[in-house]
């Protein structure tokens, strides 16, 4: 390894570095972003069940900022449950949209790694031109030089399409999950505000629809 990486010249540096914040962010992503730890399930039945036993206690409030990003929504709802449709609901979309925005943190900057690093390569196969060129001279060409020219325009561009290809997939992947956890957690907290500001079906007893008037 450390053959290749004194033969890929200098330009490998900034690529290596780029790779091991690349696996770090895609490691933490993937802790992160597991969608039953972001939307659990069966959380929003044990809110209406809790709900319709003991009403909005600060405990519960507390437990749900806690639990989840889908609690911390649906705590937003609840401390406005005495409010109008309107006050609940827009107090669940602010706190849906910083949820939303924790949940991509860090991925801009994996995106911008997945872009960059096959420039990078490109910088190191110019890097490496040069050197071919300037193995040149009137007496001939020097191999040696002519060699590691060849070596850093190769490694650097095969290293940088290495890098740029997998944090492609992995940004792809992780912006895909965001997206589907932020509809799944509206989805819910609409049924919160359906079941609180109106007759519509409550989930909360074993999964079975019960009407409830409001």
């Amino acid at each position: 390894m450390f053959a290749i990486i004194q033969a890929a010249g200098w330009p490998i540096w900034p690529l290596l570095l780029a790779s091991v914040i690349a696996v770090a962010l895609i490691i933490e992503r993937l802790i992160t972003l597991r969608k039953q730890r972001i939307v659990p399930p069966g959380l929003l039945q044990k809110v209406l069940a809790a709900h319709q036993q003991q009403g909005v206690t600060q405990a519960l409030l507390d437990q749900l900022s806690k639990d989840s990003p889908l609690g911390q929504v649906l705590a937003a709802g609840l401390r406005n449950v005495k409010s109008s449709r309107y006050v609940m609901k827009e107090a669940i979309e602010e706190a849906g949209a910083a949820v939303a925005h924790d949940l991509e943190r860090f991925l801009t900057t994996l995106g911008t790694l997945a872009t960059i690093s096959p420039l990078m390569g490109l910088f190191g196969t110019v890097v490496g031109m040069i050197e071919i060129f300037g193995s040149q001279s009137p007496t001939g060409t020097n191999p040696q030089v002519l060699a590691h020219g060849i070596s850093v325009a190769l490694y650097n561009t095969g290293f940088g399409l290495v890098i740029a290809i997998p944090a492609m997939i992995f940004f792809r992947h992780f912006r895909g999950t965001v997206d589907d956890c932020v509809i799944e957690m509206e989805q819910q907290a609409a049924k919160l505000v359906d079941v609180v500001h109106g007759e519509r079906f409550d989930f909360s007893e074993g999964g079975q629809p019960a009407r409830t008037q409001a």
